[in-house]
């Protein structure tokens, strides 16, 4: 019997799942899972998962006492809805949950630092270990840094909104467990900024970005993850095949799962090996002068610091609201 495209993709590559909807998870059955404030508010909303909101919420409220506005809960649940949907997660995945700082934060490394390990203290409290848990940082030069800093107390961290080689590459430097460079989104840059309506997936700007990534870690010999991200098609996850980790959302692991066709591994470690590749050092002003270099990057890291801080009103705005219609 032939195999579906999502089954041999298994067989290369660690299947991820892109939501917070944990029926969603439970039907495709990844090893790990990822989130993210849009994610979280989308499933946030979905009548199935009000018990959690609101038990968060009451929570918040008891915590905080009677005399806290609705915008105080509504901010000290957002972490701890995040730190319950995780929880849920974890109990339908064997492997890891990767949790999002605030990206209002994104550019302070003491309160990144500081926010990680509340995330990590909210999780060991239900007896979750730190193991299962990823924290999940924008890979600016500060957020950078933070995740340095948890790496070395064992609190394991996913540096999230990566588009450049530079930012891998001082993620590797730093003892970063995983990055999650975007695929979809440098995708989209290109296509806005060309005129191009389509790419070829072999020549597609995201999957040339995240090859470009692997080639260099494997070829070095950096333990750092790549977990390709943010896909807009099944042909970039084709291209991919053979990353360490992909993570994707339910309606293409759908696509995936029932699409039949032979799957070539694409990224090898070996091809890598023989690969012609400069090795790079990453400080502070390499840095800050490759992003001023890279159009691409510095834009869509400021749009998705941007983006997901909308998200995150959004989702507090949402939760005032709700704590305001439970407490009558």
């Amino acid at each position: 019997m032939a195999k579906t495209l999502l089954e041999q993709l298994r067989e290369m590559t660690v299947v991820v799942a892109d939501t917070g909807d944990i029926q969603a998870i439970e039907t495709f059955k990844p090893r790990d899972a990822t989130t993210n404030p849009s994610l979280i508010t989308a499933a946030a909303q979905m009548p199935q998962y009000q018990g959690i909101v609101d038990d968060t919420l009451k929570g918040a409220r008891d915590t905080l006492g009677k005399d806290a506005s609705a915008a105080q809960v509504a901010t000290l649940a957002f972490e701890r809805l995040a730190v319950s949907f995780g929880q849920k997660i974890l109990e339908v995945i064997p492997g890891r949950v990767s949790t999002e700082v605030d990206a209002r934060l994104s550019y302070d490394t003491d309160a990144s630092v500081r926010v990680g390990r509340e995330l990590i203290a909210m999780y060991e409290a239900l007896g979750v270990p730190r193991e299962r848990i990823l924290i999940k940082i924008a890979a600016t030069w500060e957020g950078i840094q933070a995740a340095a800093i948890l790496e070395k107390e064992d609190i394991h961290c996913n540096l999230t909104l990566l588009f450049g080689l530079h930012q891998a590459i001082a993620c590797a430097e730093n003892g970063i467990t995983l990055i999650s460079p975007f695929v979809g989104r440098i995708l989209d840059w290109y296509k806005k900024d060309t005129g191009r309506d389509s790419y070829a997936p072999a020549e597609d700007p995201g999957v040339l970005s995240v090859t470009e990534i692997y080639n260099y870690y494997k070829k070095f010999g950096y333990k750092t993850e790549v977990m390709g991200a943010s896909f807009r098609n099944v042909g970039e996850i084709v291209e991919l095949a053979g990353c360490d980790l992909l993570t994707i959302a339910p309606s293409l692991l759908a696509e995936l799962q029932s699409t039949e066709g032979d799957l070539e591994r694409k990224l090898d470690p070996k091809n890598a090996a023989s690969a012609s590749i400069e090795k790079l050092t990453i400080d502070k002003a390499t840095f800050d002068r490759m992003h001023a270099e890279n159009r691409m990057a510095s834009e869509k890291l400021a749009e998705g610091i941007n983006g997901f801080t909308k998200a995150l009103e959004s989702l507090e705005e949402f939760l005032a609201v709700r704590l305001a219609s439970l407490e009558g």
